[in-house]
Protein backbone atom coordinates (compact mmCIF):
# COMPACT_ATOMS: atom_id res chain seq x y z
CA UNK A 1 0.00 0.00 0.00
CA UNK A 2 1.42 3.72 -1.15
CA UNK A 3 1.85 5.85 1.97
CA UNK A 4 2.97 9.40 2.90
CA UNK A 5 6.16 11.20 4.49
CA UNK A 6 5.99 14.13 6.12
CA UNK A 7 9.74 16.56 4.64
CA UNK A 8 10.76 18.93 6.77
CA UNK A 9 12.90 21.26 4.40
CA UNK A 10 15.98 23.66 5.72
CA UNK A 11 14.40 23.78 8.66
CA UNK A 12 17.83 22.84 10.61
CA UNK A 13 19.24 26.46 10.15
CA UNK A 14 21.90 28.87 12.27
CA UNK A 15 19.69 31.78 9.72
CA UNK A 16 23.46 33.11 9.65
CA UNK A 17 23.00 34.17 5.69
CA UNK A 18 21.41 36.72 3.41
CA UNK A 19 17.61 37.34 3.59
CA UNK A 20 17.55 35.74 7.69
CA UNK A 21 16.06 38.67 8.98
CA UNK A 22 13.82 38.85 6.49
CA UNK A 23 12.55 34.78 7.06
CA UNK A 24 13.11 34.62 10.62
CA UNK A 25 9.28 36.20 11.51
CA UNK A 26 8.00 34.07 9.14
CA UNK A 27 9.84 31.08 10.35
CA UNK A 28 8.80 31.86 13.86
CA UNK A 29 5.25 31.95 12.80
CA UNK A 30 5.38 28.77 10.90
CA UNK A 31 7.17 26.99 13.96
CA UNK A 32 3.84 26.21 15.91
CA UNK A 33 2.33 24.36 12.51
CA UNK A 34 5.36 22.41 11.96
CA UNK A 35 5.78 21.32 15.49
CA UNK A 36 1.91 19.60 15.07
CA UNK A 37 2.19 17.79 11.67
CA UNK A 38 5.83 16.34 13.02
CA UNK A 39 4.17 15.12 16.59
CA UNK A 40 1.19 14.10 14.31
CA UNK A 41 3.49 12.06 11.85
CA UNK A 42 5.37 10.08 14.37
CA UNK A 43 2.08 9.64 16.32
CA UNK A 44 0.81 7.46 12.95
CA UNK A 45 3.95 5.99 12.11
CA UNK A 46 4.47 8.33 8.92
CA UNK A 47 8.35 8.93 8.24
CA UNK A 48 9.72 12.26 9.17
CA UNK A 49 12.19 12.98 6.81
CA UNK A 50 14.49 16.01 6.93
CA UNK A 51 15.89 17.38 4.05
CA UNK A 52 18.72 20.08 4.62
CA UNK A 53 21.17 22.56 3.87
CA UNK A 54 24.69 21.55 4.39
CA UNK A 55 25.61 25.49 4.31
CA UNK A 56 28.59 24.44 2.07
CA UNK A 57 30.89 22.21 4.31
CA UNK A 58 31.24 19.24 2.52
CA UNK A 59 32.80 17.45 4.89
CA UNK A 60 29.56 17.37 7.30
CA UNK A 61 27.25 14.82 8.23
CA UNK A 62 23.54 15.32 9.70
CA UNK A 63 24.59 15.15 13.54
CA UNK A 64 27.33 18.48 12.30
CA UNK A 65 24.54 20.32 10.54
CA UNK A 66 22.34 19.76 13.33
CA UNK A 67 24.80 20.52 16.17
CA UNK A 68 26.32 23.42 14.38
CA UNK A 69 22.14 25.07 14.23
CA UNK A 70 21.74 24.38 17.75
CA UNK A 71 25.06 26.28 18.35
CA UNK A 72 23.92 29.42 16.66
CA UNK A 73 21.78 32.02 17.87
CA UNK A 74 18.74 30.80 16.89
CA UNK A 75 18.35 27.15 18.72
CA UNK A 76 15.31 27.84 20.02
CA UNK A 77 14.34 27.78 16.79
CA UNK A 78 15.80 24.74 15.71
CA UNK A 79 15.52 22.86 19.46
CA UNK A 80 11.85 22.09 19.14
CA UNK A 81 11.86 20.54 15.54
CA UNK A 82 14.98 18.67 16.15
CA UNK A 83 15.33 15.39 14.44
CA UNK A 84 14.08 12.24 16.88
CA UNK A 85 16.00 8.62 16.69
CA UNK A 86 13.48 7.66 14.17
CA UNK A 87 13.94 10.71 11.57
CA UNK A 88 15.48 10.03 8.52
CA UNK A 89 17.72 12.67 7.01
CA UNK A 90 19.05 13.68 3.68
CA UNK A 91 21.95 16.52 2.79
CA UNK A 92 20.92 18.66 -0.10
CA UNK A 93 23.03 21.27 -1.61
CA UNK A 94 20.65 22.90 -3.94
CA UNK A 95 17.17 24.07 -3.71
CA UNK A 96 15.31 21.23 -4.77
CA UNK A 97 15.35 18.34 -2.22
CA UNK A 98 15.86 15.58 -4.89
CA UNK A 99 18.62 17.66 -6.72
CA UNK A 100 21.41 14.56 -6.60
CA UNK A 101 20.50 13.15 -3.27
CA UNK A 102 18.98 9.87 -2.55
CA UNK A 103 15.17 11.12 -1.94
CA UNK A 104 14.19 9.52 -4.92
CA UNK A 105 15.18 5.86 -4.02
CA UNK A 106 14.69 6.68 -0.19
CA UNK A 107 10.79 7.34 -1.08
CA UNK A 108 10.64 4.02 -3.54
CA UNK A 109 12.07 1.77 -1.06
CA UNK A 110 9.34 3.15 1.73
CA UNK A 111 6.53 2.68 -0.93
CA UNK A 112 5.68 6.75 -0.49
CA UNK A 113 4.01 8.06 -3.22
CA UNK A 114 2.79 11.50 -1.24
CA UNK A 115 4.93 13.61 0.17
CA UNK A 116 3.98 16.27 2.71
CA UNK A 117 6.23 19.65 2.28
CA UNK A 118 7.06 21.65 5.20
CA UNK A 119 9.72 24.08 6.09
CA UNK A 120 11.54 26.95 4.40
CA UNK A 121 11.63 28.99 2.17
CA UNK A 122 7.91 28.78 -0.12
CA UNK A 123 9.10 30.86 -2.99
CA UNK A 124 12.50 28.82 -3.34
CA UNK A 125 13.17 25.33 -1.70
CA UNK A 126 9.81 24.45 -0.97
CA UNK A 127 8.44 25.42 -4.43
CA UNK A 128 11.29 23.86 -6.64
CA UNK A 129 10.71 20.46 -4.35
CA UNK A 130 7.01 20.52 -5.21
CA UNK A 131 8.20 21.00 -8.59
CA UNK A 132 10.48 18.06 -8.91
CA UNK A 133 8.25 15.71 -6.71
CA UNK A 134 5.17 16.40 -9.30
CA UNK A 135 7.27 15.45 -11.94
CA UNK A 136 8.32 12.29 -10.38
CA UNK A 137 4.48 11.65 -10.15
CA UNK A 138 4.13 12.20 -6.55
CA UNK A 139 1.14 13.46 -5.04
CA UNK A 140 2.18 16.75 -2.96
CA UNK A 141 0.79 18.49 -0.10
CA UNK A 142 2.05 21.65 1.33
CA UNK A 143 0.54 22.94 4.51
CA UNK A 144 0.50 27.06 3.88
CA UNK A 145 1.11 27.91 7.69
CA UNK A 146 4.09 25.13 8.06
CA UNK A 147 6.09 27.29 5.22
CA UNK A 148 8.04 29.74 5.91
CA UNK A 149 8.54 32.55 3.59
CA UNK A 150 11.34 35.44 2.83
CA UNK A 151 8.70 37.63 0.89
CA UNK A 152 4.75 37.29 1.38
CA UNK A 153 4.01 38.07 -2.33
CA UNK A 154 6.16 35.36 -3.67
CA UNK A 155 5.51 33.05 -1.63
CA UNK A 156 1.63 33.31 -2.13
CA UNK A 157 1.83 33.12 -6.01
CA UNK A 158 4.27 30.44 -5.46
CA UNK A 159 1.62 28.24 -3.25
CA UNK A 160 -0.96 29.21 -6.14
CA UNK A 161 1.44 27.78 -8.94
CA UNK A 162 1.97 24.11 -6.52
CA UNK A 163 -1.81 24.19 -6.48
CA UNK A 164 -2.66 25.19 -9.75
CA UNK A 165 0.76 23.83 -11.97
CA UNK A 166 1.62 20.58 -9.69
CA UNK A 167 -1.71 19.26 -8.41
CA UNK A 168 -0.37 20.45 -5.17
CA UNK A 169 -3.28 20.12 -1.97
CA UNK A 170 -2.46 23.76 -0.34
CA UNK A 171 -4.14 23.34 3.23
CA UNK A 172 -3.75 24.57 6.71
CA UNK A 173 -1.80 22.12 8.69
CA UNK A 174 -4.73 21.44 10.62
CA UNK A 175 -5.70 19.52 8.23
CA UNK A 176 -3.60 17.25 7.28
CA UNK A 177 -4.70 14.19 8.62
CA UNK A 178 -2.15 10.87 8.45
CA UNK A 179 -4.31 8.55 9.16
CA UNK A 180 -6.36 9.12 6.21
CA UNK A 181 -3.33 10.10 3.49
CA UNK A 182 -2.25 6.65 4.33
CA UNK A 183 -2.82 5.46 0.74
CA UNK A 184 -5.56 8.01 -0.31
CA UNK A 185 -6.02 11.43 -0.99
CA UNK A 186 -6.74 13.81 1.52
CA UNK A 187 -8.04 17.63 2.45
CA UNK A 188 -9.28 19.73 0.74
CA UNK A 189 -8.07 22.94 -0.94
CA UNK A 190 -6.70 25.86 0.26
CA UNK A 191 -8.80 28.45 2.29
CA UNK A 192 -8.49 31.98 1.70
Amino acid sequence: MAAAALIVIDMINTYEHDDAQLLLPSAEAALPALLKLIDSAREHGVPVIYANDNFGEWRSHHGEILQTALDGPHADLVRPLAPDENSLFVVKARHSIFYETPLSYLLAQQGIDHVVLCGQVTEQCVLYSALDAHIRHLRVTVPYDAVAHIHRDLADAALRMMERNMSAKVVAADDVDFGACQGQGQGQGRQG
